[in-house]
């Protein structure tokens, strides 16, 4: 182990349990650590690095907005802010936007929108959110609980009250959570930690009429679903929904940090000013990578080969005796219980591969969506020397 790796043991907190590799530079899908080892990423940051490393337009954007304003404060307009605004707005079935941080922030900020909007028709006492075991919404004490994975709450109780768990694709048990205090319900098209589950139709059918019929909000948690990660723009878009509110992250920044929550107007407007605020949330620099991502997933046919790739991957995945699901290029593959997962991300990490893990021992694949054909093959043919 490096001098650098031991400072980092020596002086950071240890709440990840990090390899002993430290990268140095990244181009394509491609990083190589301090020892000039070359690795394949189908990883992505966990879902974060769209583009890939050193895209040249990314790259030349950041560094010609980091040479005129990096930041001010949102007391003022940011014309960033609000070119990324208007391309989020325009291509959802949304009305209005608002920027932080991180998915988490952004969970946090719907379960509060959510909140105030049944506060402000004179109905406070509606304040529960449903959601779903399996799901994860961040580690913030309100998105912690809104995560419904008892392992994520130990040694953080009390959490935040207002929270109800159902049983992910469950119909029944989802109606038993409903009452006269129920606001909202809360839930991922694809769980990402959780295990790379995809909802079931016919679950999302009674999500959609339950809604209805009691006046609750929709909130689709699409921090590591969004911007192109499943062949569409939004999940969302690839069933018969439109949500009343929509949490990003992730992909949205290209590896710069940034969160956004889309709503509906009729909802947004119950956010005056001071009623919620980021000091950072869509600066110039956030918001300039954000608009270079938009506008190359959104570009001809980026979509379109997305899907394809997702598809191929599959099938790769397929023929060394895997069995893949998800969308696009969120494809997990639950592996039988002599297989740990870990094992065999490590395995594939010795080998030059990047995967990571998921939810009940499976591996997961999220490559960036620059990734491909013969470099998904590079990958599964490493996997397969593994399996």
């Amino acid at each position: 182990m490096s001098d650098f790796i031991e400072e980092g043991s020596k002086y950071l907190i240890g709440n990840y349990a990090r390899y002993p590799i430290s990268f140095v530079r990244g181009e394509g899908v491609y990083l190589y650590d301090s020892k000039g080892k070359k690795y394949l990423d189908m990883l992505a940051g966990i879902a974060v690095n769209t583009l890939g490393y050193s895209d040249p337009e990314l790259t030349k954007a950041v560094c010609e907005q980091a040479g005129k304003i990096i930041h001010t404060s949102n007391l003022f307009y940011i014309e960033p802010q609000i070119k990324l605004a208007k391309l989020l707005v325009e291509n959802s079935c949304l009305d209005k936007a608002f920027f932080c941080n991180s998915g988490a922030e952004a969970n946090e900020t719907a379960i509060k929108l959510v909140r105030k909007y049944f506060y402000d028709k004179g109905q406070p006492e509606k304040y529960e959110i449903v959601t779903f075991t399996g799901g994860f919404h961040g580690r913030t004490i309100g998105s912690l609980t809104a995560t419904a994975q008892p392992k994520y709450h130990e040694g953080f109780k009390p959490l935040l009250q207002g929270i109800k768990y159902a049983e992910f694709n469950n119909p029944e048990s989802l109606r038993k959570c409903i009452n006269e205090n129920t606001a909202a319900i809360m839930f991922e098209f694809i769980q990402g930690e959780g295990g790379i589950n995809p909802i079931d139709n016919k679950f999302l059918d009674e999500i959609k009429k339950i809604a209805e019929d009691k006046d609750l909000l929709i909130v689709v948690d699409e921090v590591q679903t969004g911007i192109g990660r499943t062949g569409k723009l939004f999940a969302y878009q690839h069933y018969d929904i439109c949500p009343d509110i929509v949490t990003l992250a992730k992909g949205l920044g290209g590896g710069i940090p940034i969160g956004a929550v889309l709503a509906k107007d009729f909802i947004a407007e119950v956010f005056k000013p001071g009623t919620h605020g980021s000091t950072f949330g869509g600066n110039f620099l956030a918001t300039t990578a954000g608009i270079v991502v938009m506008e190359k997933v959104l570009s001809d046919n980026f979509l379109n080969e997305v899907k394809e790739k997702g598809e191929f991957l599959e099938n790769e995945l397929k023929k060394i005796g895997l069995n893949p699901r998800g969308k696009g290029l969120m494809i997990g593959c639950p592996l039988p219980e002599n297989i740990k997962a870990s094992d065999v991300a490590k395995k594939s990490l010795e080998k030059g591969l990047i995967i990571g893990t998921a939810g009940g021992n499976t591996l997961r694949f999220v490559p960036p969506l620059i990734i491909d054909f013969s470099e998904i093959k590079e990958g599964i043919d490493i996997l397969k020397s593994i399996i």
